[in-house]
């Protein structure tokens, strides 16, 4: 089991800045790939940024790619999401996952494990 607890979700001015924690107990964290979905009122769960259990510069969909950084401390067992430039459309519920497996994936229903979202509204 792996339990993840999210936090750092708040409310926001357009262009300005988040960043997203994400803190995991149980299994060897060094072990898990870690991703980031969202989720906004009457849109399907999407998936946002990922990264391997080896690390990397990780993975990105295309609406946050170059806005967006994922980042993990297995010194800490915490996963990060800065997020820049934020705009209104990003604003949703923020959900970390977890996974173990041997190839990745960003589809969320192979993620095992979730937390219970930070909720992040960006104003315009």
């Amino acid at each position: 089991q792996v339990q993840l607890v999210e936090s750092g979700g708040r409310l926001v001015q357009a262009g300005g800045s988040l960043r997203l924690a994400c803190a995991a107990s149980g299994r060897t964290f060094s072990n898990l790939d870690l991703g980031w979905f969202r989720q906004a009122p009457g849109k399907e769960r999407e998936f946002v940024a990922g990264i391997r259990w080896s690390g990397g510069s990780g993975y990105y969909t295309d609406s946050v790619r170059g806005r967006f950084t994922i980042s993990r401390d297995n010194t800490k067992n915490t996963v990060y999401l800065q997020m820049n430039s934020l705009k209104t459309e990003d604003t949703a519920l923020y959900y970390c996952a977890a996974r173990q497996g041997l190839w990745w994936t960003t589809q969320h229903d192979a993620y095992p494990y979730w937390g219970q979202g930070t909720q992040v509204t960006v104003a315009s």
